[in-house]
């Protein structure tokens, strides 16, 4: 709805351009339920007039969510393949002026493709209706004007014929159907050609942006999986501080609860303390006793192991190469 066409504008190359300004209806809940789109449409000075158009359709949809990351671009071919027949052929892309990260990417797509069958699958439907009325006019048409208007067309074809180029005369002929590769041929002759969805060309660009999304996944899970870590290590540190307070707490409430109310207990209390304190004493003296007699041991199997030494050389520098 709310269509406004801007007339067409020749350029130094020899394309023509025009705006087209409309507003579409969506149905996808998470946008709004209308939009403005902007469609700048370039036709190819390749284009000849009767026989082939070329035309680009760049298409800017405004008020949807992330609207200013990507646009849409979509070829249509239109060629006579007989008197009165033409084939359409439409090629879509879909560029990016941002790169999103990759869920952003995915959502993106999957609404830019379920959008675009649904568009072009309207108008599928439109142009089989208008088929169909212009079918039914021409078989209410008597003879004579039928006539008429096929002669009206040759005369009109034949005063274009100095217009064909070298390959469309080749293969466009008024009674024969170019095949799939001729089209694909042709279409390659004109400037800024488009990839198609079925058949995508590959690039080393987007090889490129593929491996740098696996890379940001990578990266995204691995830096997950470190705050979770650090979850909980947090739990734990939490956890053994908690469990040091209360064993603190409890340990005070013991001491509170056992606390000497005379001298006498007092004094068994300072002597259960001293006679803990001399086993622990006698504890690390053992300890160290017996830290001393391995330090000795090593030290003599050392010495066994020790080459002997000339006889010109003294005693001393052998107890001393020992000690060493």
């Amino acid at each position: 709805s709310d269509i406004i066409f801007h007339p067409w504008k020749k350029e130094e190359n020899g394309n023509q351009t025009r705006v087209i300004l409309y507003t579409i209806t969506l149905t996808n809940p998470l946008a709004p339920k209308t939009a403005t789109v902007t469609e700048t449409q370039t036709m190819y000075k390749a284009s000849q007039e009767s026989e082939c158009y070329v035309i680009d359709a760049e298409v800017l949809t405004h008020d949807v969510p992330y609207h200013d990351y990507f646009y849409t671009i979509n070829r249509y071919t239109l060629t006579r393949v007989a008197r009165n027949k033409s084939r359409l052929r439409v090629s879509t892309e879909l560029r990016y002026r941002k790169q999103p990260w990759g869920l952003v990417k995915s959502f993106i797509e999957k609404n830019f493709w379920s959008g675009l069958e649904d568009y072009f699958r309207h108008l599928e439907s439109e142009l089989a209706k208008t088929e169909s009325s212009y079918l039914a006019e021409v078989h209410r048409q008597s003879p004579k004007e039928k006539v008429s208007k096929q002669s009206t067309v040759r005369r009109r074809k034949r005063g274009h014929a100095h217009l064909r180029v070298p390959h469309l005369e080749e293969v466009l002929s008024p009674v024969t159907t170019p095949t799939d590769e001729e089209v694909a041929h042709r279409i390659k002759h004109v400037a800024g050609s488009t990839q198609t969805r079925h058949i995508p060309e590959e690039s080393p660009s987007g090889f490129h942006l593929q491996s740098v999304s696996k890379l940001l996944l990578v990266i995204s899970f691995v830096l997950v999986l470190l705050v979770i870590l650090n979850m909980m290590l947090f739990y734990k540190l939490w956890m053994l501080e908690y469990t040091t307070q209360t064993l603190t707490a409890w340990q005070g409430l013991r001491l509170q609860e056992r606390l000497p109310q005379s001298q006498t207990e007092w004094a068994q209390l300072l002597e259960s303390q001293q006679k803990y304190h001399d086993s622990e004493l006698q504890k690390w003296r053992e300890i160290i006793k017996s830290s001393v007699m391995l330090l000795d041991q090593v030290r003599l199997q050392g010495c066994d192991q020790a080459v002997p030494v000339s006889p010109l050389s003294s005693s001393p520098s052998f107890s001393t190469s020992c000690f060493h």
